[in-house]
């Protein structure tokens, strides 16, 4: 058992916080998005929050940590939804709020520190004529670590894929959890034996990313019919080799109607919409192709925006389209789940013939195998766990779909669905007492797990 007064005497030399107010608050992610996880993780928290300045200073707090057998759980800003960033064995907390610094920009690349805030680094590249390949969409919160530690897509997916599509992240620099930690530095696809790993194999301290050149984006906003209807538009704009997008994403006509507050006036009753950030040298092919298929403008940032002070429409798409719905009805949650791409339409009828308004379609397009294509995030109507485990299974087994669970805390069970090889190899060599973030790992423990339908692992056993 570590000795926390022995731990505390250790670290007093550092940026410590032991207030249990912020330590708890610091503790926290953005777990409350599933009402599942929010009675589950509701009661973690960990002993202390250290915050190192440097890599030095990190370095020396794993080794004392070490040398106490004490767990530590990185965080960035804790804008994750899966309780990614949250001690389930108490410990330290390893807050990286200091370590912001941007490196570098220059020849296409960005390099900086793994604390630093993703708006700032955009800020940063279009100073220096480039931009981001890709971002979240809480990108005014959340860090360059955070996002790939555990993160997976986000605004650019439809130009440049997740953040597993080679080339989207190029160099990884993280410390071992060890007697003496080490510095390693991962290239090519070694960078994922680290990337959505959520820290268990090792604390990234420094990040190095494409950009590009710069585009001048606009916010636009199509009205079509139909959820059919608006999902064929976005499909024609994603395949659309002539106009440069950075995002393209679908709601049904509940979702504008009911939780896009700042751009009702912008959007008709009973349609369905297409939030697009489009290059604006591309506007007039856009408005063509809008007109082709079926849509209709209804709002270009460029030309209605005038006095108004709107937030950036990214903000209501991926997962603010979730936020969005909270704040309207606090008993609503999601899911993350992709159709049969050769069935899609299909496919769309069935759900919403048998589940009706449980599951309000939202799709964001994505280039996936080199194909576009349709991520569902429907909101979810929530009732009950055991309901929610019942969807799922249903969804899985009877429809084809795949369902990446954001109502799981551990790696295997929210996405991948079974033992990552090559992060579990990397962990043994890199966290051989099993410190960084325990629990989030199935494999440490249990190599040979399957998924069993209905059972969450660490509460269901």
């Amino acid at each position: 058992m570590a000795d926390l007064i022995a731990l505390r005497d250790a670290l007093s030399g550092f940026d410590l916080d032991e207030n249990p107010n912020s330590v708890q608050r610091k503790s926290r992610d953005f777990y409350w998005y599933s009402p599942v996880l929010m009675e589950q993780l509701k009661d973690v928290c960990a002993d202390l929050v250290v915050t190192p300045k440097d890599e030095a200073e990190l370095i020396e707090i794993l080794k004392i940590c070490y040398a106490h057998d004490v767990p530590v759980t990185t965080r960035g800003a804790g804008t994750g939804n899966y309780g990614q960033a949250m001690p389930l064995e108490g410990g330290v907390v390893l807050h990286m709020k200091h370590m912001t610094a941007i490196k570098s920009i220059a020849d296409g690349v960005l390099v900086a520190e793994a604390g630093a805030i993703i708006k700032n680094l955009e800020i940063a590249a279009r100073e220096a004529g480039t931009e981001l390949r890709l971002f979240p969409s809480t990108t005014a919160m959340a860090t360059l670590g955070g996002f790939i530690a555990g993160g997976s897509s986000g605004i650019g997916a439809i130009r440049w894929g997740g953040l597993r599509t080679p080339g989207n992240i190029l160099r990884v620099r993280l410390v071992t959890m060890e007697a003496e930690p080490r510095i390693i530095e991962l290239t090519g696809d070694d960078v994922f034996k680290a990337a959505h790993a959520y820290g268990v194999n090792g604390v990234i301290t420094e990040i190095e990313i494409p950009v590009d050149p710069a585009v001048d984006w606009c916010d636009v906003l199509i009205g079509a019919p139909d959820f059919t209807t608006a999902t064929k538009i976005s499909f024609a704009i994603g395949e659309a080799e002539t106009i440069t997008k950075r995002m393209v994403s679908t709601f049904e006509a509940e979702i504008p109607a009911a939780y896009f507050n700042r751009y009702t006036e912008f959007t008709v009753p009973g349609e369905a919409v297409v939030a697009v950030i489009v290059a604006r040298a591309d506007l007039e092919k856009l408005e063509t192709l809008i007109d082709e298929t079926g849509g209709s403008m209804r709002f270009r940032a460029d030309r209605d925006i005038g006095d108004r002070r709107l937030p950036a429409v990214y903000e209501y798409c991926w997962n603010h389209t979730t936020l969005r719905a909270l704040k309207v009805d606090p008993s609503l949650s999601y899911l993350q789940m992709m159709l049969p791409h050769d069935d899609l339409y299909s496919a769309i009828a069935r759900v919403k013939a048998d589940f009706g308004d449980e599951l309000i379609l939202h799709f964001e397009m994505t280039i996936f195998a080199g194909k576009v294509t349709a991520m569902c995030m429907p909101v979810l109507r929530y009732t009950s766990a055991e309901r929610l485990e019942q969807l799922i299974v249903t969804l899985e087994h009877d429809y084809g779909v795949i369902v990446f669970n954001p109502h799981r805390v551990t790696l295997e069970e929210g996405g991948m669905k079974k033992t990552d090889p090559s992060q579990l190899q990397f962990k043994r060599e890199t966290d051989p007492k099993g410190l960084l973030n325990p629990g989030k790992m199935i494999a440490w423990t249990d190599p040979d797990w399957r998924p069993e339908p209905g059972r969450a692992y660490l509460f269901n056993r």
